[in-house]
Protein backbone atom coordinates (compact mmCIF):
# COMPACT_ATOMS: atom_id res chain seq x y z
CA UNK A 1 0.00 0.00 0.00
CA UNK A 2 1.67 3.50 -1.03
CA UNK A 3 1.72 6.37 1.56
CA UNK A 4 -1.37 7.87 0.13
CA UNK A 5 -3.67 5.26 -0.10
CA UNK A 6 -2.25 4.10 3.99
CA UNK A 7 -2.94 7.90 5.07
CA UNK A 8 -6.46 7.49 3.73
CA UNK A 9 -7.30 4.31 4.79
CA UNK A 10 -5.66 4.76 8.52
CA UNK A 11 -7.83 7.83 8.78
CA UNK A 12 -11.08 5.90 7.18
CA UNK A 13 -10.15 3.74 10.19
CA UNK A 14 -10.76 6.13 13.19
CA UNK A 15 -14.83 5.91 11.74
CA UNK A 16 -14.81 2.35 12.01
CA UNK A 17 -12.99 2.69 15.43
CA UNK A 18 -15.79 5.23 16.55
CA UNK A 19 -18.50 4.31 15.38
CA UNK A 20 -18.93 1.37 17.66
CA UNK A 21 -19.71 4.27 20.48
CA UNK A 22 -22.48 5.72 17.93
CA UNK A 23 -24.05 2.28 17.15
CA UNK A 24 -24.02 -0.03 20.41
CA UNK A 25 -24.22 2.86 22.93
CA UNK A 26 -25.68 6.04 21.52
CA UNK A 27 -28.13 4.84 18.87
CA UNK A 28 -28.77 1.50 20.68
CA UNK A 29 -28.25 0.32 23.89
CA UNK A 30 -28.01 3.54 26.03
CA UNK A 31 -31.71 4.38 25.30
CA UNK A 32 -33.21 1.04 25.75
CA UNK A 33 -31.11 0.00 29.23
CA UNK A 34 -31.61 3.41 30.58
CA UNK A 35 -35.80 3.24 30.11
CA UNK A 36 -35.32 -0.34 31.57
CA UNK A 37 -32.51 -0.22 34.17
CA UNK A 38 -31.56 2.57 35.31
CA UNK A 39 -34.29 4.91 35.28
CA UNK A 40 -37.10 1.80 35.36
CA UNK A 41 -40.30 3.01 36.60
CA UNK A 42 -40.43 6.38 35.53
CA UNK A 43 -42.42 7.62 33.20
CA UNK A 44 -42.00 6.93 29.62
CA UNK A 45 -42.16 10.52 28.77
CA UNK A 46 -40.24 11.79 31.65
CA UNK A 47 -37.13 9.43 30.96
CA UNK A 48 -37.28 10.34 27.29
CA UNK A 49 -36.78 14.31 28.61
CA UNK A 50 -34.41 12.84 31.03
CA UNK A 51 -32.41 11.35 27.95
CA UNK A 52 -32.71 14.54 25.38
CA UNK A 53 -31.46 17.02 28.66
CA UNK A 54 -28.47 14.53 28.71
CA UNK A 55 -28.02 14.38 25.10
CA UNK A 56 -28.41 18.62 24.72
CA UNK A 57 -25.87 19.00 28.02
CA UNK A 58 -23.59 16.94 26.16
CA UNK A 59 -23.87 18.81 22.82
CA UNK A 60 -23.53 22.33 24.89
CA UNK A 61 -20.01 21.46 26.19
CA UNK A 62 -18.76 20.24 23.08
CA UNK A 63 -20.23 23.23 21.32
CA UNK A 64 -18.34 25.78 23.57
CA UNK A 65 -14.88 23.89 23.82
CA UNK A 66 -14.79 22.91 19.89
CA UNK A 67 -14.00 26.17 18.46
CA UNK A 68 -11.48 26.64 20.70
CA UNK A 69 -9.56 23.70 20.39
CA UNK A 70 -9.48 24.00 17.05
CA UNK A 71 -7.64 26.66 16.87
CA UNK A 72 -4.81 25.65 19.39
CA UNK A 73 -4.92 22.06 17.63
CA UNK A 74 -4.13 24.88 14.59
CA UNK A 75 -0.98 26.45 15.92
CA UNK A 76 0.15 23.72 17.68
CA UNK A 77 -0.03 21.49 14.28
CA UNK A 78 -1.97 18.98 17.21
CA UNK A 79 -4.69 18.03 15.61
CA UNK A 80 -3.80 14.32 15.94
CA UNK A 81 -2.86 14.76 19.49
CA UNK A 82 -6.55 16.22 20.78
CA UNK A 83 -8.26 13.57 18.41
CA UNK A 84 -6.07 10.94 21.02
CA UNK A 85 -6.73 12.77 24.03
CA UNK A 86 -10.45 12.63 23.14
CA UNK A 87 -10.90 9.21 22.15
CA UNK A 88 -9.18 7.59 24.68
CA UNK A 89 -11.67 9.68 27.46
CA UNK A 90 -14.19 8.17 25.22
CA UNK A 91 -12.77 4.90 25.57
CA UNK A 92 -12.89 5.02 29.16
CA UNK A 93 -16.09 6.43 30.17
CA UNK A 94 -17.80 4.07 27.81
CA UNK A 95 -15.96 1.13 29.88
CA UNK A 96 -17.37 2.78 33.07
CA UNK A 97 -21.02 2.20 31.96
CA UNK A 98 -20.31 -1.31 33.23
CA UNK A 99 -20.21 -0.03 36.81
CA UNK A 100 -23.34 1.91 36.94
CA UNK A 101 -26.01 0.55 39.00
CA UNK A 102 -29.71 -0.31 38.69
CA UNK A 103 -31.93 3.12 39.07
CA UNK A 104 -28.96 5.09 39.40
CA UNK A 105 -29.62 6.92 36.43
CA UNK A 106 -27.91 10.27 37.65
CA UNK A 107 -24.57 8.31 37.55
CA UNK A 108 -25.41 7.10 33.89
CA UNK A 109 -26.29 10.00 32.09
CA UNK A 110 -22.56 12.05 33.47
CA UNK A 111 -20.59 9.01 32.60
CA UNK A 112 -23.00 9.15 28.89
CA UNK A 113 -21.90 12.52 29.03
CA UNK A 114 -18.28 12.07 29.28
CA UNK A 115 -18.50 9.81 26.47
CA UNK A 116 -19.93 11.73 24.19
CA UNK A 117 -17.81 14.67 25.20
CA UNK A 118 -15.12 12.12 24.12
CA UNK A 119 -16.45 11.09 21.09
CA UNK A 120 -17.44 14.45 19.69
CA UNK A 121 -14.35 16.16 20.41
CA UNK A 122 -12.28 13.49 18.69
CA UNK A 123 -14.74 13.72 16.06
CA UNK A 124 -13.43 17.76 15.67
CA UNK A 125 -9.94 17.11 14.88
CA UNK A 126 -10.47 13.91 12.77
CA UNK A 127 -12.87 16.16 10.44
CA UNK A 128 -10.19 18.78 10.30
CA UNK A 129 -7.76 16.14 9.65
CA UNK A 130 -9.30 15.45 6.24
CA UNK A 131 -7.89 18.31 3.78
CA UNK A 132 -4.62 16.56 4.83
CA UNK A 133 -5.24 13.32 4.07
CA UNK A 134 -6.95 13.87 0.69
CA UNK A 135 -7.36 16.49 -2.07
CA UNK A 136 -10.18 18.34 -3.17
CA UNK A 137 -11.07 16.46 -6.28
CA UNK A 138 -11.06 12.95 -4.41
CA UNK A 139 -12.26 14.65 -0.56
CA UNK A 140 -15.62 13.88 -1.59
CA UNK A 141 -15.15 10.46 -1.77
CA UNK A 142 -12.77 10.10 1.13
CA UNK A 143 -15.29 11.39 2.86
CA UNK A 144 -17.91 8.99 1.95
CA UNK A 145 -14.98 6.10 2.61
CA UNK A 146 -14.92 7.30 5.82
CA UNK A 147 -18.66 7.11 6.82
CA UNK A 148 -18.82 4.06 5.14
CA UNK A 149 -16.74 2.29 6.91
CA UNK A 150 -17.76 4.08 10.19
CA UNK A 151 -21.03 2.11 9.25
CA UNK A 152 -19.64 -1.20 8.27
CA UNK A 153 -17.81 -1.18 11.59
CA UNK A 154 -20.20 0.16 13.77
CA UNK A 155 -22.19 -2.40 12.28
CA UNK A 156 -20.28 -5.72 13.05
CA UNK A 157 -19.64 -4.84 16.14
CA UNK A 158 -23.25 -4.19 16.97
CA UNK A 159 -24.47 -7.11 15.40
CA UNK A 160 -21.98 -9.13 17.63
CA UNK A 161 -23.74 -7.19 20.88
CA UNK A 162 -26.70 -8.28 19.51
CA UNK A 163 -26.36 -11.75 19.33
CA UNK A 164 -24.99 -11.14 22.93
CA UNK A 165 -28.35 -10.16 24.10
CA UNK A 166 -30.79 -12.35 22.16
CA UNK A 167 -28.14 -15.75 23.88
CA UNK A 168 -26.64 -15.18 26.22
CA UNK A 169 -25.95 -18.33 27.45
CA UNK A 170 -23.25 -18.72 24.35
CA UNK A 171 -21.59 -16.02 25.19
CA UNK A 172 -21.58 -17.32 28.94
CA UNK A 173 -23.45 -14.68 30.91
CA UNK A 174 -26.01 -14.33 33.26
CA UNK A 175 -28.86 -12.54 30.80
CA UNK A 176 -29.77 -9.71 28.78
CA UNK A 177 -28.68 -7.17 31.61
CA UNK A 178 -25.11 -8.82 32.04
CA UNK A 179 -24.98 -8.75 27.71
CA UNK A 180 -25.97 -5.37 27.34
CA UNK A 181 -23.11 -4.35 30.28
CA UNK A 182 -20.31 -6.32 28.38
CA UNK A 183 -21.26 -4.61 25.11
CA UNK A 184 -20.18 -1.02 26.28
CA UNK A 185 -16.91 -3.40 27.33
CA UNK A 186 -16.78 -4.91 24.33
CA UNK A 187 -17.31 -1.11 22.79
CA UNK A 188 -14.51 0.31 24.59
CA UNK A 189 -11.92 -2.21 23.04
CA UNK A 190 -12.50 -2.12 19.47
CA UNK A 191 -12.60 1.93 19.65
CA UNK A 192 -9.08 1.71 21.58
CA UNK A 193 -7.87 -1.35 19.32
CA UNK A 194 -8.86 0.38 15.99
CA UNK A 195 -7.82 4.02 16.68
CA UNK A 196 -4.50 2.67 16.98
CA UNK A 197 -4.48 2.72 12.51
CA UNK A 198 -5.19 6.22 12.79
CA UNK A 199 -2.44 7.36 15.51
CA UNK A 200 0.08 5.18 13.51
CA UNK A 201 -0.72 5.34 9.51
CA UNK A 202 -2.07 9.60 9.71
CA UNK A 203 1.04 12.07 9.57
CA UNK A 204 -0.33 15.61 10.26
CA UNK A 205 1.03 18.07 7.93
CA UNK A 206 2.96 20.88 9.93
CA UNK A 207 2.70 24.15 9.40
CA UNK A 208 6.04 26.67 9.21
CA UNK A 209 4.29 28.87 12.15
CA UNK A 210 3.93 25.49 14.32
CA UNK A 211 4.44 26.39 18.55
CA UNK A 212 4.38 24.41 21.25
CA UNK A 213 3.09 24.61 24.91
CA UNK A 214 1.65 27.33 25.97
CA UNK A 215 2.54 29.41 22.76
CA UNK A 216 -0.14 27.58 20.62
CA UNK A 217 -2.97 27.85 23.88
CA UNK A 218 -2.19 31.68 23.55
CA UNK A 219 -1.40 31.79 19.67
CA UNK A 220 -4.80 29.35 19.36
CA UNK A 221 -7.49 31.42 21.58
CA UNK A 222 -5.78 34.50 19.55
CA UNK A 223 -6.93 33.07 17.09
CA UNK A 224 -10.20 31.75 17.84
CA UNK A 225 -11.27 35.59 19.09
CA UNK A 226 -9.93 37.19 15.18
CA UNK A 227 -12.33 34.06 13.40
CA UNK A 228 -15.23 36.63 14.74
CA UNK A 229 -13.26 39.60 12.78
CA UNK A 230 -12.91 36.94 10.36
CA UNK A 231 -16.75 36.30 9.85
CA UNK A 232 -17.88 39.47 8.49
CA UNK A 233 -15.78 38.44 5.21
CA UNK A 234 -16.95 34.75 5.40
CA UNK A 235 -20.77 35.28 4.58
CA UNK A 236 -20.94 32.25 2.65
CA UNK A 237 -19.48 30.24 5.83
CA UNK A 238 -21.70 31.87 7.74
CA UNK A 239 -24.60 31.04 5.64
CA UNK A 240 -23.87 27.61 5.08
CA UNK A 241 -23.39 26.96 8.77
CA UNK A 242 -26.70 28.04 9.63
CA UNK A 243 -28.43 26.00 6.61
CA UNK A 244 -25.94 23.13 8.64
CA UNK A 245 -26.98 24.19 11.99
CA UNK A 246 -30.74 23.19 11.18
CA UNK A 247 -30.82 20.23 8.57
CA UNK A 248 -27.95 18.31 10.49
CA UNK A 249 -29.86 18.83 13.88
CA UNK A 250 -32.68 16.66 12.32
CA UNK A 251 -30.33 14.03 11.56
CA UNK A 252 -28.54 13.56 14.63
CA UNK A 253 -31.94 14.27 16.45
CA UNK A 254 -33.48 11.41 14.53
CA UNK A 255 -30.11 9.19 15.28
CA UNK A 256 -30.24 9.74 19.14
CA UNK A 257 -34.01 9.58 19.45
CA UNK A 258 -35.27 7.06 17.07
CA UNK A 259 -34.89 3.97 19.45
CA UNK A 260 -36.65 6.19 22.37
CA UNK A 261 -39.25 7.10 19.83
CA UNK A 262 -39.87 3.47 18.62
CA UNK A 263 -40.41 2.23 22.46
CA UNK A 264 -42.42 5.07 23.26
CA UNK A 265 -45.38 4.32 20.76
CA UNK A 266 -44.95 0.64 21.82
CA UNK A 267 -42.51 -1.32 19.72
CA UNK A 268 -40.43 -4.24 21.15
CA UNK A 269 -36.86 -3.37 22.07
CA UNK A 270 -35.76 -6.38 19.56
CA UNK A 271 -37.83 -4.99 16.34
CA UNK A 272 -36.15 -1.43 17.33
CA UNK A 273 -32.27 -3.35 17.47
CA UNK A 274 -33.18 -5.38 14.20
CA UNK A 275 -33.77 -1.72 12.54
CA UNK A 276 -30.68 -0.07 13.53
CA UNK A 277 -28.71 -2.99 12.24
CA UNK A 278 -30.48 -2.40 9.13
CA UNK A 279 -29.37 0.99 8.77
CA UNK A 280 -25.80 0.22 9.51
CA UNK A 281 -25.78 -2.33 6.56
CA UNK A 282 -27.17 -0.21 4.48
CA UNK A 283 -25.60 2.55 4.54
CA UNK A 284 -22.21 1.19 4.46
CA UNK A 285 -22.15 1.18 0.74
CA UNK A 286 -24.64 3.85 0.45
CA UNK A 287 -22.85 5.99 2.25
CA UNK A 288 -19.67 5.29 -0.03
CA UNK A 289 -21.95 5.81 -3.38
CA UNK A 290 -23.11 9.00 -2.08
CA UNK A 291 -19.54 10.66 -1.83
CA UNK A 292 -19.32 9.28 -5.66
CA UNK A 293 -23.00 11.01 -6.26
CA UNK A 294 -21.23 13.91 -5.23
CA UNK A 295 -18.83 13.78 -7.65
CA UNK A 296 -20.69 13.02 -10.90
CA UNK A 297 -24.10 14.46 -10.12
CA UNK A 298 -22.91 17.74 -7.63
CA UNK A 299 -22.53 18.09 -4.09
CA UNK A 300 -25.29 20.22 -3.58
CA UNK A 301 -27.97 18.29 -5.28
CA UNK A 302 -27.06 15.18 -3.52
CA UNK A 303 -27.41 17.64 -0.03
CA UNK A 304 -30.90 18.90 -1.02
CA UNK A 305 -31.99 15.11 -2.00
CA UNK A 306 -30.83 14.04 1.57
CA UNK A 307 -32.63 16.52 2.85
CA UNK A 308 -36.01 16.04 1.17
CA UNK A 309 -35.82 12.62 1.71
CA UNK A 310 -35.51 12.76 6.08
CA UNK A 311 -38.56 15.01 5.48
CA UNK A 312 -40.25 12.12 3.99
CA UNK A 313 -38.73 9.93 6.72
CA UNK A 314 -40.18 12.24 9.54
CA UNK A 315 -43.66 12.24 8.16
CA UNK A 316 -43.66 8.50 7.55
CA UNK A 317 -42.78 7.94 10.98
CA UNK A 318 -45.01 10.07 12.72
CA UNK A 319 -48.09 7.76 11.58
CA UNK A 320 -46.17 4.75 11.47
CA UNK A 321 -47.79 1.86 13.51
CA UNK A 322 -46.20 -1.42 12.80
CA UNK A 323 -42.45 -2.89 13.29
CA UNK A 324 -42.44 -3.78 9.32
CA UNK A 325 -42.19 0.28 8.51
CA UNK A 326 -39.90 0.78 10.97
CA UNK A 327 -37.79 -1.58 9.28
CA UNK A 328 -38.91 0.09 6.21
CA UNK A 329 -37.85 3.93 7.79
CA UNK A 330 -34.74 1.89 8.72
CA UNK A 331 -33.20 0.93 4.95
CA UNK A 332 -34.58 4.77 3.66
CA UNK A 333 -32.40 6.21 6.99
CA UNK A 334 -29.68 3.98 5.83
CA UNK A 335 -29.91 5.13 2.31
CA UNK A 336 -29.08 8.89 2.67
CA UNK A 337 -27.65 9.40 6.81
CA UNK A 338 -24.04 8.67 6.08
CA UNK A 339 -24.27 10.40 2.78
CA UNK A 340 -25.74 13.85 4.02
CA UNK A 341 -23.36 13.64 6.46
CA UNK A 342 -19.69 12.86 4.24
CA UNK A 343 -20.98 15.82 1.69
CA UNK A 344 -21.85 17.97 4.05
CA UNK A 345 -18.04 17.88 5.39
CA UNK A 346 -16.60 17.63 2.35
CA UNK A 347 -18.62 20.76 0.96
CA UNK A 348 -17.55 22.87 4.29
CA UNK A 349 -13.74 21.76 2.85
CA UNK A 350 -13.94 23.90 -0.04
CA UNK A 351 -15.24 27.47 1.60
CA UNK A 352 -12.71 27.92 4.66
CA UNK A 353 -9.14 29.00 4.78
CA UNK A 354 -6.11 26.13 3.99
CA UNK A 355 -4.56 26.07 7.16
CA UNK A 356 -7.36 27.19 9.60
CA UNK A 357 -8.99 23.57 9.56
CA UNK A 358 -9.10 22.73 13.02
CA UNK A 359 -10.27 26.49 13.92
CA UNK A 360 -13.14 26.43 10.88
CA UNK A 361 -14.06 22.53 11.57
CA UNK A 362 -14.54 23.60 15.32
CA UNK A 363 -17.11 26.29 14.45
CA UNK A 364 -18.49 23.51 12.47
CA UNK A 365 -18.94 20.89 15.07
CA UNK A 366 -20.02 23.48 17.37
CA UNK A 367 -22.79 24.54 15.27
CA UNK A 368 -23.79 20.93 14.82
CA UNK A 369 -23.75 20.18 18.55
CA UNK A 370 -25.27 23.26 19.63
CA UNK A 371 -28.54 22.80 16.81
CA UNK A 372 -28.24 18.86 18.01
CA UNK A 373 -29.08 21.07 21.87
CA UNK A 374 -32.67 22.13 20.21
CA UNK A 375 -33.43 18.73 18.42
CA UNK A 376 -33.75 16.07 21.65
CA UNK A 377 -34.84 19.81 23.39
CA UNK A 378 -37.77 20.15 21.29
CA UNK A 379 -39.14 16.54 21.02
CA UNK A 380 -39.05 16.42 25.38
CA UNK A 381 -40.70 19.97 25.55
CA UNK A 382 -43.07 19.37 22.71
CA UNK A 383 -44.01 15.54 24.40
CA UNK A 384 -44.51 16.82 27.35
CA UNK A 385 -46.57 20.31 26.84
CA UNK A 386 -48.99 17.92 25.14
CA UNK A 387 -49.37 15.22 27.25
CA UNK A 388 -49.79 17.66 30.08
CA UNK A 389 -52.17 19.67 27.83
CA UNK A 390 -54.47 16.50 27.20
CA UNK A 391 -53.55 13.94 30.11
CA UNK A 392 -56.21 15.69 32.75
CA UNK A 393 -58.53 14.77 29.80
CA UNK A 394 -58.09 11.29 29.92
CA UNK A 395 -60.33 9.15 32.21
CA UNK A 396 -58.94 5.92 31.92
CA UNK A 397 -55.25 4.12 32.01
CA UNK A 398 -55.78 3.46 28.28
CA UNK A 399 -56.81 7.41 27.11
CA UNK A 400 -53.73 8.37 29.58
CA UNK A 401 -51.28 6.16 27.14
CA UNK A 402 -53.05 6.79 23.59
CA UNK A 403 -52.30 10.55 25.02
CA UNK A 404 -48.64 9.45 25.58
CA UNK A 405 -48.17 7.86 22.03
CA UNK A 406 -49.79 11.45 20.70
CA UNK A 407 -47.59 13.23 22.14
CA UNK A 408 -44.30 11.23 21.19
CA UNK A 409 -45.51 11.14 17.51
CA UNK A 410 -46.08 14.87 17.42
CA UNK A 411 -42.18 15.43 19.36
CA UNK A 412 -41.11 13.48 16.75
CA UNK A 413 -43.19 15.07 14.24
CA UNK A 414 -41.75 18.63 15.31
CA UNK A 415 -37.74 17.46 13.94
CA UNK A 416 -39.65 18.55 10.55
CA UNK A 417 -39.53 22.29 10.79
CA UNK A 418 -35.48 21.75 10.74
CA UNK A 419 -34.59 20.12 7.96
CA UNK A 420 -36.89 22.62 5.79
CA UNK A 421 -35.45 26.11 7.45
CA UNK A 422 -31.89 24.02 6.44
CA UNK A 423 -32.74 23.10 2.71
CA UNK A 424 -34.09 26.93 2.44
CA UNK A 425 -30.86 28.75 4.11
CA UNK A 426 -28.97 26.28 1.89
CA UNK A 427 -30.34 27.36 -1.12
CA UNK A 428 -28.97 31.05 -1.13
CA UNK A 429 -24.84 29.17 -0.25
CA UNK A 430 -22.12 30.35 -3.45
CA UNK A 431 -19.57 27.80 -3.55
CA UNK A 432 -17.52 30.05 -5.79
CA UNK A 433 -18.33 33.52 -3.63
CA UNK A 434 -17.07 31.13 -0.61
CA UNK A 435 -14.19 30.63 -2.40
CA UNK A 436 -13.17 34.13 -2.87
CA UNK A 437 -14.17 34.97 0.55
CA UNK A 438 -12.07 32.46 1.95
CA UNK A 439 -8.90 33.00 -0.49
CA UNK A 440 -9.10 36.64 1.20
CA UNK A 441 -9.01 35.76 4.42
CA UNK A 442 -5.33 33.52 3.82
CA UNK A 443 -4.33 36.66 1.80
CA UNK A 444 -4.80 38.63 5.18
CA UNK A 445 -4.06 35.83 7.39
CA UNK A 446 -0.20 36.53 9.26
Amino acid sequence: MNHAKKQIWGWAMYDWANSAFATTVMAGFFPIFFKDYWSAGADVNVSTAQLGVANSLASLIVALMAPILGAIADKGSSKKKFLIFFAYLGVLMTAGLFLVGQGDWAMAIFIYIMGIIGFSGANNFYDALLPSVAGENEIDRVSGLGFGMGYLGGGLLFALNVAMTLSPDTFGLAGAGEAVRYSFISVAIWWGLFTLFTIFWVEEKKTNTSLGGMAAIKAGISQYLDTWKKIRHLQTVSLFLAAYWFYIDGVDTIIRMAVDYGMSIGFESSDLIIALLITQFVGFPSAILFGRLGEKWGVRKSIYLGIFAYIIITFWGVLMTKPIEFYSLAIAIGLVQGGIQALSRSYYSRLIPKGQEGEFYGFYNMLGKFAAILGPLLIGVVGLTIKGTLGPLASTPEQLHAIGQIASRWGIGSVVLLFVVGAVLFKFVDEEEGKREAAYIEKHTP
